[in-house]
């Protein structure tokens, strides 16, 4: 789906003129000429993806107090503001009510496409942040797993229909395809969604502990029961017990995993009378249950009695076209979680990644985005952060300096010889920051300009903060200012302050 703009302008001229460049873009447009019309569109169509609102619009709301009302009504959609006046005093103001950037009306049209594109990576992350929360919670649901892989489309789509019932579902796929994210939106999306989600890993538990692990044990029932023990069951009930790797347990457990799937009871080892649960059945396997059926290693009643509603999960290889996705997914949500600044992923290092064949499936590439954004040193990931990997592909060279050895020295030798290690990455991206599309060098005066605006957003408006990070006064920040068509004087700062 294309990325909607939605631009807010009480000037038909600007309008059009701005719908015109934002279709050029391959973006759609939506039109709204004052703050009210706006906001009934925020409302009524969750598809807009970033604002474009004028601060100055006479009668009614203006945009301070479009930004005003979206705070209050929970609308979370990004918003770039523009202004003609040039104020520094409105747009610091902007900037700290929520807006994420600015341009200064007739707006260019490059310098309009970066700021939707920062407009939307912010959308992004913060999604990604509200993402980890539902995760945390256990409310995960089908929205937290689009796709662009028709299997995976499939499969989803499948899934939405098992969770409008009770039915016990059998999902199927190689280790780390996301057979448990799977489970948890189908629990999301369903009558039981905020209820109980228990996981139980079969292929880890002893085989001695299997019974009381998931029916419970009474005190005194066995050597070291020195308490009583509910079990996973009833610990679930109400929800959903989610049973992986199924395949893994023991042919004793399996006869008594089908008599409380039957009779919607379990007995505790030890007890003497029978527990009632009420549980909705999620199991998973890396393995063929019918093959395992067939060498007699699981049992063929229960067998059936799982697989009612039956799901395979492609692995990445088969999806590549998802790993874009996952890849900038978890780059935003280990950062949030690291407190790393790493925010975006050159071109080179996501033809990497999506070439590479992921036999570990979606699991290794989250522990490889982990471990390259602990160990990042910049806002961008590389080529140079995943070695293991480059070195696996064929067409990438990541050449890494030798460890330093120490000069030998010698009667012939005083001075010690060093020897410079290149260090060489291919990047074409980092070459976008500093050639204009046509292959020329950016002028000066538009690369300080970048470097500017996006100071002034990312330490919100302070002036002073923005003045002593980039190493310059005040006086000559406020100048350049008015040289970029923002006018203003030293006591903007403290009015938005």
């Amino acid at each position: 789906m294309a990325t909607t703009v939605l631009i807010v302008d009480d000037d038909p001229v600007q309008r059009r003129l701005a719908e015109a460049t934002v279709r050029r873009f391959g973006f759609e447009a939506k039109l709204a000429e004052n703050g009210a019309d706006a906001l009934a569109l925020l409302r009524t169509q969750p598809e807009i993806d970033v604002v474009l609102l004028d601060l100055v619009m006479p009668g009614g709301l203006d945009g301070l107090g479009v930004l005003a009302e979206m705070r209050k009504s929970g609308l979370d959609t990004p918003v770039i503001v523009q202004t003609a006046n040039g104020s520094i005093d409105a747009v610091v103001t902007a900037m700290r009510a929520g807006a994420v950037d600015f341009v200064v009306k007739p707006a260019g049209a490059e310098r309009l496409q970066v700021s939707i594109k920062n407009a939307l990576r912010v959308d992004h992350l913060e999604e990604e942040v509200r993402r980890m929360r539902r995760r945390a919670s256990g409310s995960l649901s089908f929205k937290d797993l689009t796709s662009k892989s028709p299997d995976m489309e499939r499969v989803i789509r499948l899934a939405e229909r098992a969770a409008k019932s009770n039915i016990p579902v059998l999902i199927e796929g190689e280790s780390g395809v996301g057979k448990e994210v799977l489970a948890r939106a189908i629990q999301g999306s369903g009558e039981r969604r905020g209820k109980p989600f228990v996981t139980v890993n079969c292929g880890a538990i002893p085989d001695n502990l299997v019974e009381s692990t998931l029916f419970g044990h009474e005190k005194g029932a066995f050597t070291g029961a020195t308490e009583r023990h509910a079990g996973k069951f009833v610990e679930a009930s109400g929800g959903t017990l989610f049973l992986d790797e199924i395949g893994e347990l023991p042919l004793d457990a399996q006869v008594k995993l089908l008599r409380a799937l039957q009779e919607g009871e379990v007995d505790p080892v030890g007890g003497k009378r029978s527990v009632r649960v009420d549980i909705r059945l999620v199991s998973a396997t890396n393995r063929s249950l019918l093959d395992l059926v067939k060498e007699g290693r699981f049992r063929e009643d229960l067998y059936y009695r799982l697989n009612v509603f039956p799901m395979t999960l492609p692995p990445l290889r088969a999806r590549r076209e998802d790993v874009p996705d996952l890849v900038r997914s978890f780059c935003a949500r280990f950062a949030a979680e690291e407190g790393k600044r790493v925010r975006a992923i050159t071109p080179e290092a996501m033809a990497l990644l999506t070439r590479y064949g992921w036999p570990g499936n979606v699991r290794q590439l989250e522990n490889a985005l982990f471990r390259a954004v602990v160990l990042a040193d910049g806002d961008e990931l590389t080529v140079a952060e995943f070695p293991q990997i480059a070195a696996q592909v064929e067409g990438f060279d990541v050449r890494i300096p030798a460890a330093p050895v120490q000069p030998m020295l010698s009667a012939h030798s005083p001075e010690p010889v060093r020897e410079i290690v290149r260090v060489e990455v291919r990047d074409p991206h980092a070459m976008s920051l500093v050639v204009e599309d046509t292959g020329e060098m950016k002028p000066m005066d538009a690369l300080e300009a970048e470097i500017i605006r996006f100071a002034l957003q990312f330490y919100r408006g302070r002036m002073s903060e923005v003045s002593r990070r980039l190493g310059i006064g005040r006086s000559t920040l406020y100048r350049k200012l008015k040289d970029l068509g923002l006018d203003g004087d030293d006591k903007a700062e403290e009015a938005a302050a």
